[in-house]
């Protein structure tokens, strides 16, 4: 997928993305500050908003072969197998009982198939939220800051289904987070940006631990010390 110079004014923000790519079957990750633009460039790939100027060159990939997770996930009206099954009705898939049943089982959630899905805790929901996206077998996935409060427990079990799925058959993945360590540990490419615009692209080293812009070191820095005060030292 290419990204070229897409710009899209909201109130006071301006982004003004300048043109990168997202090399297909890697995980990719998007980090910087709070407001620079992250979610609005996800929102921007999935179609929910429109830019005012520039373009997305998708190579090929259907609108029906993304999906997107947020931090907060919207649910319909209905249980968790209902929410589970919503992707798959609006593309016209039959629900496949058994993968269903697979996924709830591995993420602990077997006894909630049935329950109410805005009834359950933000780390259930956030489990559901992830089965949904994975449900349809999407070919690019954006997620934005859905794993950044799961428990570490949980937090590692949805590494191993990304780390799966592309040993098994590789897709592209965008992972937001404000947590350096996953950042680091998962993806294969990094994209930095900064007041709406994509400074610099490259490996997780090369952007976490080589550039030489006082904005992405300055940034970097600065989560290392937040991370050490919650978590402890930032292994990397």
């Amino acid at each position: 997928m290419k990204i070229i110079d897409l710009e899209k004014r909201q109130g006071d923000f301006q982004m003004k993305t300048g043109s990168f790519s997202m090399e297909e079957g890697k995980i990719h990750g998007i980090i910087g500050g709070n407001g620079c633009g992250k979610t609005t460039l996800c929102k921007l790939i999935m179609g929910i908003v429109k830019p005012d100027r520039g373009r997305i060159d998708y190579e090929g990939l259907e609108v029906g072969e993304i999906t997107m997770t947020a931090q907060r996930p919207y649910f319909i009206q209905g249980s968790v197998y209902e929410n589970i099954c919503y992707p798959l009705k609006i593309r016209r898939i039959r629900p496949d009982e058994q993968k269903i049943d697979g996924w709830l089982a591995r993420c602990g959630l077997e006894e909630k198939k049935y329950q109410y899905a805005r009834s359950l805790s933000s780390g259930e929901q956030q489990k559901v939220s992830m089965i949904r996206a994975l449900i349809f077998d999407p070919k690019f996935i954006m997620i934005d800051e859905t794993l950044s409060n799961l428990d570490p427990e949980n937090l590692e079990l949805f590494e191993q289904v990304i780390l799966e799925i592309q040993k098994e058959r590789p897709v592209t993945w965008l992972l937001i987070s404000h947590r350096l360590a996953h950042i680091y540990k998962m993806c294969e490419v990094l994209h930095f940006m900064h007041q709406g615009e994509v400074l610099a692209s490259g490996s997780r080293d090369e952007i976490l631990f080589g550039s030489e812009d006082e904005r992405i070191r300055r940034f970097v820095a600065n989560e290392v010390i937040r991370m050490e005060e919650k978590h402890g030292a930032f292994e990397g």
